[in-house]
């Protein structure tokens, strides 16, 4: 039985199999007073402190203390982000999806600051981010929210609607930052070089790159993809290539019989 559930755990996507494992057991030590929830939450102060607490720059993001809220966003978070990861065309490799993430967080955070708002706890702003990036590939389809079946854009928008009823305006307003960064890099990293004729801004970096490698086959939930390889094309033994629109194979063959 074991075997089967860690079989199952480990055959989920790994960007969401990371998020989901980091907001459960973050939460669950906070919960058991393990580590204080006051170590985890972000505030610009804490950065400014020697040593500065970098840790709270990704803490703050995976932090839920309610055991219903943190069942309920840790579906959320993994609905959304495994739609991201699988079968999204923005995001054929894993580098783009997590320079996404860290996009979306980073403008969250700095939203925050210049509005002076100091939410310290950020999840319910990346899940709405990540549902909204979603949703703009599914206009005019139908999806389901709790027990409704709404328009698929109107998604984010019921959603800050419920948590400001059931969580109250603070939380809305995390949400709403969600909102803003994610529509922001829609805007960046499409909408501006697609119908604006503007140059891509954004661009991952080559570090990142390095850091984050995405394997040569992937298991997607419509079947497997295997990514071709970045080596070059070589040419034929005397070092030119003949080009054209044939493949190589074909061009290396022998003469051939004429039938008849």
């Amino acid at each position: 039985m074991a075997e089967n559930v860690m079989a199952a755990y480990w055959d989920l996507p790994a960007i969401s199999r990371n998020l989901i494992t980091a907001l459960v057991l973050t939460s669950i030590t906070c919960k058991l007073n393990i580590v204080s929830v006051y170590s985890v939450l972000y505030h610009p102060t804490y950065l400014w402190m020697f040593p500065p607490q970098i840790w709270r720059l990704v803490t703050c993001f995976f932090v839920e203390l309610n055991p219903i809220n943190l069942l309920m966003n840790s579906f959320f978070l993994y609905r959304y982000c495994t739609q991201l990861e699988m079968g999204n065309a923005r995001f054929p490799r894993k580098v783009d999806l997590v320079f996404y993430i860290l996009f979306v967080c980073s403008v969250i955070l700095m939203i925050d600051y210049v509005t002076g708002l100091n939410s310290m706890l950020y999840l319910n702003g990346i899940i709405l981010a990540m549902a909204y990036t979603v949703t703009q590939d599914q206009r005019g389809q139908k999806t389901q929210f709790l027990v409704l079946t709404i328009p698929a854009q109107t998604l984010p928008l019921c959603m800050i609607v419920v948590t400001a009823l059931m969580a109250g305006p603070s939380a809305a307003l995390v949400e709403i930052e969600g909102l803003f960064a994610a529509h922001l890099y829609d805007f960046l990293a499409r909408i501006w070089p697609e119908f604006g004729n503007g140059p891509q801004l954004l661009r991952v970096p080559a570090w990142l790159e390095r850091l984050v490698q995405t394997p040569r086959v992937l298991n997607r939930g419509f079947g497997t993809a295997i990514r071709p390889g970045n080596s070059a094309s070589t040419g034929n033994s005397s070092g030119v290539d003949k080009g054209g629109p044939l493949p190589d194979s074909w061009r290396t063959r022998g003469r051939g019989q004429r039938l008849g």
